[in-house]
């Protein structure tokens, strides 16, 4: 990234530089890749599998284009902006008015704070159950281990964006290979016996509906798309749209090339009955698999893929949750501006880690609701904000008329009504 002191690069020189992929592409492929690869692919077999098979091929289709199109419209908003420093917060305010921006800055962080929170107990209990089960150590103390593994995570971000999108790195790259390697283990195990024939017509849109909401939130990174954002337009200048475009798609791809493969193996291997028994354990598939099919491996994969993928994930909400708590900060607390942006970010890392090592010290199971109140905000904000904002704001007006947007508005519809129905179900 160029610094202040360097000369600013012509619009020929940066559109070159855009079309060409580079370390820094795939960075930020990488690290959107682990934000969306969390500790729900773990459950996500049995949520998305016990649909039925037909269902679930249907949505492995959809699920790749509504990713992409979707974080594509969000990205878009920002990289629009005419101020080079706004993130989805400052952007949403000069698109929409104070009073607007104001509240989706609340619902932003609203959103994606409480899921920074269970990556906070979750990285506890995962680490905890290692030490005990694999590793036949002693139990520490769970506010000093929630201390430790907050603090580890949290040192990453702190220590800035480039550290970050490095780490980030090191630990999706094994993550990677490690689902790729439990695809391949489960195969001598398929069997489509137990599927049945295609579903009645009513039984499959149902089965569909209540399938799709699962797979946009295992595949959603719109909490590292701001800063993303930021980033390539910082980097590419008016070639921003079209960079962020390339990398979007080549996130997509890989999240259906790994997650769906590995759901599909475990649905495969498991079958119906399996996936149910895995469901009533409240057991992550990797430990149901360890448990009932005697592959030793697995029993060391289960919580490796369970760290690296809530790890990873982390740091990307957390970049979501510190950019919503900074903006209502400065929007809603310090109007007149008496904190520093230093002061603000300090303060609000404070928050984070203080929050985050508590929610992992205390272990609430009510966290699990808190995330599915946030599911339609997140929906609608990924889905239903930016296509608003195409069709309503001068400076998206090139990306009006397009299909995909009418097939993302149409999928958040559903989305955030599948979701509803699902809680309330």
């Amino acid at each position: 990234m160029s610094s202040p002191d360097q000369p600013a690069q012509t619009a020929q020189e940066t559109a070159t530089a855009a079309a060409r992929w580079n370390r820094f592409d795939s960075s930020w492929t990488i690290s959107l890749f682990g934000t969306a690869v969390g500790a729900g692919i773990l459950f996500l077999p049995m949520n998305a599998g016990l649909g039925g098979f037909w269902p679930l091929l249907v949505a492995t289709l959809l699920i790749g284009p509504m990713t992409y199109f979707s974080h594509r419209g969000l990205s878009r908003m920002v990289v629009a902006s005419p101020n080079p420093d706004q993130d989805i917060t400052g952007v949403v305010r000069d698109y929409f008015g104070e009073n607007a921006g104001r509240l989706v800055t609340v619902l932003y962080f609203l959103a994606i704070y409480p899921i920074v929170l269970i990556y906070g107990v979750g990285i506890t209990n995962t680490v905890d159950s290692l030490m005990v089960n694999q590793l036949g150590m002693e139990p520490w103390p769970r506010w000093l281990l929630a201390a430790v593994l907050v603090l580890a995570m949290s040192v990453v971000m702190l220590a800035g964006q480039r550290v970050m999108l490095v780490v980030t790195q090191w630990i999706v790259y094994p993550l990677i290979v490690v689902l790729f390697a439990v695809t391949l283990l489960l195969i001598p195990f398929w069997s489509f016996d137990g599927f049945g024939a295609f579903p009645a017509i009513g039984d499959f849109s149902m089965a569909l509906w209540l399938m799709l909401p699962v797979l946009i939130f295992s595949f959603n990174h719109s909490p590292a798309i701001s800063q993303f954002s930021v980033a390539l337009r910082s980097r590419y200048g008016h070639a921003a749209a079209d960079k962020a475009s390339s990398v979007l798609r080549v996130t997509a791809v890989m999240l259906v090339l790994f997650t769906m493969g590995f759901v599909w193996s475990c649905v495969l291997a498991l079958g119906p009955d399996g996936l149910q028994a895995a469901k009533d354990a409240n057991i992550p598939v990797l430990s149901h698999l360890a448990n009932e099919m005697g592959i030793p491996l697995i029993a060391w994969l289960g919580p490796a893929v369970a760290i690296t993928a809530i790890a990873s994930s982390f740091f990307g909400h957390w970049l979501g949750a510190a950019e919503g708590a900074a903006g209502v900060v400065t929007t809603m607390v310090d109007r007149r501006g008496r904190f520093t942006e230093r002061g603000v970010r300090i303060g609000v890392s404070v928050f984070l880690i203080v929050t985050t090592w508590l929610a992992g010290v205390l272990n609430p199971s009510i966290l699990s609701l808190i995330e599915s109140l946030a599911g339609p905000v997140i929906a609608a904000v990924l889905y239903l904000m930016p296509m608003y904002a195409i069709h309503k704001v001068p400076a998206l007006k090139r990306f009006r008329g397009a299909a995909s947007n009418v097939f993302v508005v149409i999928a958040g519809i559903v989305a955030v009504g599948g979701i509803l129905l699902s809680f309330f179900s």
